[in-house]
């Protein structure tokens, strides 16, 4: 079992930055591909970035290519995702999801595909 916490939400204005965090217990954290989902309200969760397990291999949504950055510390048995140019579309509550992995190098883009889901943080953004 992989317990998982998120923090970092909170209310920013367009254009500015949140730097959101989460932090895992319960099972070797370098073993597990890492994920960050979204869900705006009246909408389905959709797939933000992923991380492998040693954090060699990344891949973004293109809405958030170029705006945010996925990394982990496995030392600290956390993933962050640093979200800069904030935009009024980017609001939703922010998951991060685990899933044991199948080789080092492997990113998981489908929610399904995760076994693990912290409880989310909100984002808003106001324009």
């Amino acid at each position: 079992q992989v317990h998982l916490v998120e923090s970092g939400g909170g209310l920013v204005q367009a254009g500015g930055s949140l730097r959101l965090s989460c932090a895992a217990a319960g099972r070797t954290f370098s073993n597990y591909a890492m994920g960050w989902f979204r869900q705006a309200p009246g909408k389905e969760r959709e797939f933000v970035a992923a991380i492998s397990s040693s954090g060699g291999r990344i891949f973004y949504a293109d809405s958030v290519k170029g705006r945010f950055t996925i990394s982990r510390d496995n030392a600290k048995s956390t993933v962050y995702l640093q979200m800069n140019s904030l935009k009024p579309e980017d609001t939703a509550v922010y998951y991060c999801a685990a899933v044991q992995r199948t080789s080092s190098g492997s990113v998981y883009l489908g929610s399904y595909e995760y076994d693990y889901w912290g409880q989310g943080t909100q984002v808003t953004v106001s324009s």
